[in-house]
């Protein structure tokens, strides 16, 4: 079963100014997010990630197309009682120590005062906060603030979790600690849809993903299938005591060759010429350290899709121009 679906979803907002056309902050996204999954949903700023996340949270009405939550129409209110939301930059009552903080946000999802306490207790454990569960959110370093801002998030145990960029700011401890509970989010069954532009983190905790560019779905699917791991795109071969000035084979097949010493790396655009150039330092006698092949990464589609997204809007400004 899909816990999100959108069908041809747009939306546009008035330009302001008389003649000028609509701008378009999404255009016939359709995407799918199963159950028990985390999807990551990645674009640029400016992609309309958070304006996807308000109209399927009813924060805002889209122009066109229809989107599910858990099978029923975005806006259902008994729907909203199953969904868990962290946007990209919370107000929270800073005042408050960590268990008043979700305490109070268990009471607004109408859990008796037993229920809210032993969730309270949990969750400040499972995000790690339970040392720090009397002092105050204004104390708080950015990446505590996600990790109490998620257990909010979830005080309700909610079916699907939807997160803003939750990464953005966090140190690398921090990415690893929000990681970590995303990853225990989908172990308790739950679905995980999140948008962000951290692409390496996607690439180590998402079953899915799609890719958003200019307000449109540009590619979705697992991580291996959009970005053909099984291609190779560039070899780095290391090695010592060869001479690589002058010598025409080497500069031939090579994109790149940088010498420091004795010590040489040699960077080739696919494996064919693999087999020369190991020929090539064994006949001068030197020594082959290492042979590493690059296969396509998720930055790889990510940076090929802006660029053909910009070079798709350059197009259009031309060919307006020019009309």
């Amino acid at each position: 079963m899909d816990d999100i679906v959108t069908e041809d979803l747009s939306k546009s907002y008035p330009s302001g100014w008389p003649g000028r056309p609509p701008f378009v902050a999404l255009d016939g996204l359709s995407l799918t997010v199963r159950r028990g999954e985390i999807f990551g949903f990645l674009g640029p700023n400016g992609a309309g990630k958070t304006t996807t996340l308000k109209i399927l949270l009813g924060l805002v009405r889209a122009t066109s197309g229809r989107a599910l939550l858990l099978g029923q129409p975005v806006g259902d209110v008994a729907t909203r009682r199953r969904i868990g939301f962290l946007p990209e930059s919370p107000y929270f009552y800073d005042y408050l120590t960590a268990e008043e903080f979700l305490g109070f946000y268990g009471q607004l999802a109408g859990l008796n005062r037993e229920v809210t306490t032993q969730r309270v207790n949990d969750l400040l454990q499972l995000v790690g906060l339970d040392e720090a569960r009397t002092r105050q959110l204004r104390k708080f370093s950015k990446g505590m603030l996600q990790r109490i801002g998620l257990a909010q998030a979830i005080i309700h145990d909610p079916e699907l979790v939807i997160l803003d960029e939750p990464m953005t700011g966090l140190d690398p401890v921090g990415r690893k600690q929000v990681r970590d509970l995303i990853l225990s989010l989908r172990d308790q069954g739950k679905t995980v849809f999140f948008s962000t532009h951290i692409l390496h983190d996607v690439e180590m905790i998402c079953d899915r993903v799609g890719l958003v560019m200019k307000g449109r779905l540009v590619a979705s699917g697992r991580v291996d299938q959009l970005v053909r791991q099984d291609h190779i795109q560039s070899v780095e071969i290391v090695c010592q005591h060869i001479k690589t000035e002058g010598n025409a084979l080497i500069h031939s097949l090579a994109t790149r060759v940088l010498q420091q010493g004795p010590q040489c790396l040699i960077v080739l655009p696919s494996p064919d010429a693999v087999d020369a150039l190991v020929g090539e330092i064994r006949r001068q006698g030197g020594r082959l350290l290492s042979v590493t092949p690059h296969k396509a990464s998720l930055e790889d589609l990510f940076f090929h899709e802006a660029s053909q997204a910009a070079s798709r809007v350059s197009a259009q400004v031309t060919g307006g121009r020019a009309s």
